[in-house]
């Protein structure tokens, strides 16, 4: 797992360590999928290292698909306390679920294109040379 500094002193630096913009932070933080970073006292936030560390993990889930109400429910539960443990697991062995199942079917799309790649190698490699026929056809061979 990646280090970070323990405190990092500015929403730009945050931007670089999690790969969000400053503005996707500050919206993050508006509709109450991040807690409010803490203040310096000229008004700057400031975010601990766990702070970073949650928002890549959130980051982790939108990636995978996980919508914004998910994920908020999800960051809600963790504030709660020990007890929504196994609503937190549950949510998250759903959302595994997901994104194995969008895996498999990425695989299976990978197998089709990969013998279509083969497919007009071969063609374009020995291409059939006794076909005669000149005429364009609408094939539904994409």
């Amino acid at each position: 797992m990646q280090e970070f500094p323990e405190i990092v002193t500015s929403i730009k630096q945050a931007a670089e360590l999690t790969g969000l913009t400053e503005d996707t932070i500050r919206y993050y933080e508006k509709i109450g999928l991040l807690p409010y970073a803490d203040r310096k006292r000229n008004g700057h936030r400031v975010y601990s290292s766990d702070q970073i560390r949650g928002i890549i993990f959130l980051t982790r889930l939108r990636a995978t698909g996980m919508t914004l109400e998910e994920m908020k429910r999800y960051r809600e539960l963790s504030n709660i306390d020990n007890d929504t443990i196994p609503l937190r697991l549950s949510i998250l062995e759903k959302h595994k679920q997901k994104i194995q199942k969008e895996i498999s079917r990425l695989y299976e799309t990978e197998k089709i294109i990969e013998y279509k790649i083969d497919h007009y190698r071969e063609i374009s490699q020995n291409p059939d040379l006794s076909d005669t026929n000149c005429t364009p056809t609408v094939s539904g061979d994409l």
